[in-house]
């Protein structure tokens, strides 16, 4: 059997062009054992942005030939058994997120400090006893997490002002005897984690982090026993503020009395300290108010969540679809739905060009029934409740909308059919038409034509479960998709700011009902789902890693 045979998803992969591939489960782990690794061919697909090989005990090393996957900007390789990394990961320039978690690494490559793009690194859970030095070469790092191995201490270079962004540091359950006073150079600190450690000091220089918000030390034999107390109860800002005073206590200690000059330098540096507390304080006050969060909920968090199957008859017809599930989005407060729907047209009129280029399908779950199954059949046989209208075939509903545009046409005294209807002609000549089905084999969305008013959306609609398809490519819906979560968080936070009581539209039900808790955060839970072909390989999962990842300033993604 052809080597490309034997692997299916890669053959696929190469053949679309992909710049995504998920490898992970028992089936994948099977062909690694019989293989002896990872079949090389995975490595001439050189135009993957994403690659994921996971939940695989069979796979212990990966070869030098990964080098060649230049345009890898996330790697994930967790749940494995690896023993080692090649050096070469060094020749990954694009790489802006590395997972090596729940592996068997006793050391990392020293040439991961080449890695100038990266920004997330995950090696927590393996048998790490150092990090290798050089890592404040990593200038764009924002997030580390070396939890769950047995280092004793950072390397000297780590304290390193270069280190800018760096936000987020997880060290916890090590064997860290030590957290230099240099740690006050990582400015952008705002979490770090050193629970279950070695630690007998925590050093005063701490409280001199400006940004810090949440500090955990729980689980270190400290010598100071109020500190240790503090520690296992109380809230950062008080431990910030005790050792903020352990620090000017030991200056006194250290005869700063005796020296006028030296107490006017340290009064002045205090100023200046306090001053500089105070800007970063307010910023990130600015930046908290003007933040909209948008947290992805890993697929394997959620065994109830919904899979859309595609049938190979969808690739002449409609190939691209990307689908997830939306919680938190505010439709119950005055027009919150009006402007969504708003928003969802104009994004069908501008990115999605009139629905040539791509269309927009919103459902609510409630209204759902998995699995989901994306075919064709043929016009006559295609039935749907299209929105606002009754059931009717697809061969009849096109027929409708032909005749509403010709008198669109006749009304506006135009010679052609307006950019609204142009999308009729998509599937002009197709035998079969595409259609997004549920378990109980009713058409819920027709695209690009319209979806059904079974699952039509209200404002009683707690999850929303959104698609996109395409017939011009996967990025395409993928970008598109993007689009449409950065719109509903921006929407989410204009409704929660807003706080509009719900039904002052006109179409809730009874009297105003003022705003719940949960309808005044903006905070939006992206579900991920897979979309798998008919033997069950997962062809996409959206979000990944690499989605969502535009420049928004005022986005924050948080997995």
């Amino acid at each position: 059997m052809d080597d490309m045979e034997k692997w299916p998803e890669i053959e696929k992969a190469a053949t679309e062009k992909r710049r995504e591939l998920v490898l992970q489960g028992p089936g994948v782990d099977k062909r690694i054992s019989c293989n002896g690794g990872l079949t090389g061919s995975i490595y001439s697909l050189t135009l993957l942005n994403y690659l994921e090989v996971s939940q695989c005990p069979s796979l212990t090393e990966i070869h030098e030939d990964i080098q060649h996957l230049t345009n890898l900007q996330s790697l994930i390789l967790c749940r494995n058994k690896l023993a080692s990394i090649p050096n070469v990961i060094g020749s990954l320039k694009s790489l802006k997120v590395l997972d090596l978690s729940v592996n068997n690494l006793k050391v990392l490559p020293e040439a991961i400090v080449r890695l100038r793009e990266l920004n997330t690194l995950n090696v927590s859970c393996n048998s790490l006893e150092v990090l290798p030095e050089g890592l404040s070469q990593c200038i764009k790092l924002s997030t580390i997490n070396v939890s769950k191995n047995h280092i004793t201490g950072f390397p000297a270079d780590f304290y390193s002002e270069r280190l800018e962004l760096l936000s987020s540091l997880v060290a916890s359950d090590n064997c860290i005897q030590e957290l230099s006073g240099d740690v006050h150079k990582l400015a952008a600190l705002k979490v770090l984690d050193l629970s279950c450690n070695k630690l007998s000091e925590i050093p005063s220089d701490l409280s001199d982090c400006p940004k810090l918000k949440e500090i955990n030390f729980k689980g270190n034999k400290l010598n100071d026993k109020r500190l240790e107390k503090m520690v296992n109860g109380c809230q950062t800002k008080s431990i910030l503020e005790y050792l903020r005073g352990k620090g000017k206590g030991r200056q006194g200690e250290d005869g700063a009395d005796a020296d006028g000059g030296r107490n006017a330098d340290k009064r002045k540096k205090g100023q200046q300290r306090k001053k500089k507390e105070k800007a970063a304080e307010e910023q990130d006050e600015v930046e908290e108010l003007n933040k909209m969060v948008v947290r992805v909920l890993h697929v394997s968090d959620a065994p109830t969540a919904l899979t859309v199957k595609v049938t190979a008859e969808v690739k002449d017809v409609r190939p691209y679809l990307v689908c997830c599930v939306v919680r938190g989005m505010n439709l119950k407060s005055g027009n919150s739905l009006k402007r969504f729907l708003v928003a969802q047209t104009k994004l069908h009129d501008d990115l999605c060009g009139k629905r040539t280029t791509a269309t927009i399908a919103t459902h609510d779950v409630q209204l759902l029934k998995g699995p989901l199954v994306y075919d064709v059949k043929p016009p006559t046989q295609l039935k749907i409740v299209p929105l606002g209208r009754k059931e009717m075939t697809a061969v009849e509903l096109i027929r409708h909308l032909h005749l509403e545009a010709e008198e669109l046409r006749k009304q506006k005294k135009r010679q052609n059919v307006t950019g609204l209807h142009k999308y009729l002609q998509l599937l002009q000549g197709k035998t079969v038409y595409p259609c997004l089905v549920d378990a109980e084999d009713h058409v819920i969305s027709f695209p690009p034509i319209t979806n059904s008013e079974k699952t039509k959306i209200k404002k009683t609609t707690k999850e929303l479960f959104l698609e996109v398809t395409s017939s011009t490519s996967l990025q395409t819906c993928k970008d598109i998709m993007d689009a449409l979560i950065v719109k509903m968080a921006e929407l989410n936070k204009f409704t929660a700011e807003h706080q509009e009581e719900a039904g002052s539209d006109g179409e809730g039900e009874g009297p105003p009902e003022p705003a719940t808790s949960s309808e005044t955060s903006s905070e939006l839970i992206v579900q991920q789902v897979r979309t798998m072909d008919q033997d069950g390989n997962l062809k996409v999962v959206y979000p990944s890693k690499t989605d969502l990842s535009k420049d928004v300033g005022n986005l924050s993604i948080v997995w």
